[in-house]
């Protein structure tokens, strides 16, 4: 088997506990939303409103709650960064002991729309600028009254970049 992807730190074995403890029939549809909303850097996946129903749901504190929040989405970017097929996934999240159901559960739903979120990242810009456009002038100084033979370029560079909202140059 391959180098783990998903190291196995104090956070990461509490949080398969706490996984381990959530109810298997609602588990696919939370690892759905996560997946589709993975994306997605600047919104959370779920609102103030939706993390208190889940809490109730699974039965989970807030930090618990956001623990497992934070550990499904770390695993599901590490399957993106590493191109994981569902059964390296799978055979990944039993060796660091999570259930053989939620593991299934893990390599099913990634088996549905991994391919469709890596091409997300792919697409997603990860600067917050981006070089749109690049001028120059370079002028060039022959001589000046006292020197005869001056040879001084200056050179003008302009670069256009855009951010997500909006185009300015600088």
């Amino acid at each position: 088997m391959a180098a783990s992807v998903v190291p196995e730190t104090d956070s990461i074995r509490r949080a398969v506990l706490l996984l381990n403890a959530v109810d298997p029939g609602r588990f696919p549809r939370l690892l759905s939303r996560l997946l589709q909303r993975l994306h997605l850097k600047a919104e959370t996946s779920f609102s103030e409103e939706e993390e208190e129903k889940l809490q109730i749901a699974f039965s989970l504190e807030k930090q618990d709650l956001h623990l497992v929040l934070e550990a499904i989405s770390f695993i599901l970017e590490q399957a993106v960064y590493h191109n994981l097929k569902p059964a390296s996934l799978q055979q990944q999240l039993q060796s660091i002991h999570l259930d053989q159901d939620k593991a299934e559960a893990f390599a099913n739903a990634w088996a549905a729309g991994g391919q469709e979120t890596i091409e997300k990242f792919r697409q997603r810009v990860l600067t917050p600028q981006k070089l749109e456009t690049i001028g120059w002038q370079l002028n060039l100084q022959m001589s000046a009254s006292t020197q005869a033979k001056l040879k001084s370029p200056r050179a003008v560079l302009e670069l256009g970049v855009s951010n997500e909202d909006s185009k300015y140059y600088s």
